[in-house]
């Protein structure tokens, strides 16, 4: 009997251990985690999009700022680049020293790094446009200010030169970037919850 059982025992050892690797394969191949906030990239926008901002050329090379503009003179601010553009029959600029600069309304293309003027700017001081619609139907939102804080202390480095600035509110982290097309706000609400981060497109498409 002492002979037949030190098989069997062998046998039921094997059998277990095969079975649990079968377990932690199947765990290993299970469906991946989605992607979080900042590790997928919008995808740029087909057509032409609408863009305001300050046009900042320093000795010919012309940025598109979106985000906070230094308060000195002449004014810092870092933008995007800014292709085909031209300060012939353009109203509203100040210069000084090799440095030109005005607020304007642009239109054109945006290729996920450049801006390329398709239209004749116009002063910032004349643009009339559609106020977007409120996105939080007038409802606080679902964040924290702990959360939020360290959730607001992490985008710039997942975001990188798309992040313009954020700020919060009313239990939300308005973000505001470059150029979203949604993936940015879907990545936002499977990781942190849905009406906690809102991302705020600086480009937006025309006529949209």
């Amino acid at each position: 009997m002492t002979g037949l059982r030190r098989p069997l025992r062998l046998a039921i050892v094997a059998v277990t251990a095969l079975a649990l690797a079968g377990c932690a394969g199947a765990a290993s191949s299970g469906t991946p985690s989605p992607p979080s906030l900042g590790a997928v990239t919008p995808v740029p926008p087909e057509g032409e999009v609408t863009a305001v901002g300050t046009v900042l050329d320093t000795g010919g090379v012309a940025e598109l700022c979106l985000g906070p503009v230094a308060e000195s003179y002449p004014p810092q601010c870092s933008g995007i680049p800014l292709e085909d553009w031209t300060w012939e029959g353009v109203e509203g600029a100040e210069s000084s020293g090799d440095v030109t600069w005005g607020a304007y309304a642009l239109q054109g293309t945006f290729d996920g790094e450049s801006f390329t003027v398709t239209q004749p700017p116009v002063m910032l001081a004349l643009y009339d446009p559609m106020a977007p619609e409120d996105p939080t139907g007038g409802e606080p939102g679902a964040g924290d200010e702990q959360t939020l804080a360290r959730i607001q202390e992490e985008l710039p480095d997942r975001l990188g030169s798309s992040y313009l600035s954020s700020y919060p509110q009313d239990g939300r982290l308005w973000v505001d970037v470059v150029w979203d097309d949604g993936t940015w706000q879907d990545a936002a609400d499977r990781e942190f919850g849905e009406d906690v981060v809102l991302i705020r497109s600086a480009l937006r498409e025309s006529g949209g």
